[in-house]
């Protein structure tokens, strides 16, 4: 199970925002690229970068440090927020981006995912699947829909998407735990490999989710918090 520590840019700064608030956000760095190098030396393998401006507008307002961060880093690095088309997932990859995730073009623009993938390739391809009581949120997560994540996976996968990440919004930066459950759910819809993000504040939580079966977890608050330690975790959970 793969520990993935999660870099949120806002504003050209690394924050995180409790349960999906804009306006509960805390800030835990100026340097992107400094914050990146760090989890790096501290045993990460991945790194999950989310552009949450360009989650709220559409378009990716971060590329110029996303770009900084991939001459820097040596492992590869995910990235959301914002890839609403082809030419800017194709951009994110020729940059040096491992996979590119589409959030709320998968439920607004599902034709567009399917493209995405066959162009692109499966592996090159994340779905977000950003959950509220289990119904998705979109644009950044100011926004509601009628549709469950669980339906979201199932259409994705027939589209050819592999690989999703779940994110629990409602306990997303709190540390109470995450929503084992959830993630238990998803990982019956066969074929697909779901990477859990939401809730983690302990080594026990990351036990519990590991007999789901994901494939990995995206920590934020709980290793800037120091409630978990990067460099253990990837020792316990292997990588």
């Amino acid at each position: 199970m793969e520990i993935i520590p999660a870099i949120d840019i806002r504003n050209g700064k690394v924050v995180r925002l409790y349960q999906g608030d804009y306006r509960r956000e805390t800030v835990y760095g100026d340097d992107p690229v400094a914050v990146a190098l760090a989890w790096q030396q501290a045993g990460a393998l991945r790194l999950h970068v989310v552009d949450l401006d360009g989650a709220r507008t559409g378009q990716p307002e971060h590329l110029g440090v996303i770009k900084d961060i991939l001459k820097r880093v040596d492992v590869p690095v995910q990235v959301g927020g914002g890839v609403r088309s082809l030419e800017t997932a194709e951009a994110l990859l020729e940059a040096g981006v491992h996979r590119v995730v589409f959030g709320t073009a998968a439920v607004r623009d599902p034709e567009l995912v399917a493209a995405a993938c066959a162009r692109l390739g499966g592996d090159a391809v994340i779905v977000g699947v950003d959950a509220r009581d289990g119904m998705v949120a979109v644009q950044g997560w100011t926004e509601g829909s009628s549709m469950k994540a669980e339906a979201l996976v199932r259409s994705m996968a027939r589209s050819g998407v592999r690989r999703f990440v779940f994110t629990d919004v409602s306990t997303d930066g709190t540390l109470r735990g995450p929503n084992v459950a959830a993630a238990a759910a998803l990982m019956k819809v066969k074929g697909v490999h779901i990477i859990y993000a939401g809730g983690v504040g302990s080594l026990e939580d990351l036990a519990r989710l590991d007999t789901t079966g994901v494939d990995g977890v995206i920590l934020g608050s709980a290793l800037y918090q120091g409630a978990i330690r990067l460099r253990e975790a990837v020792a316990r959970f292997g990588g």
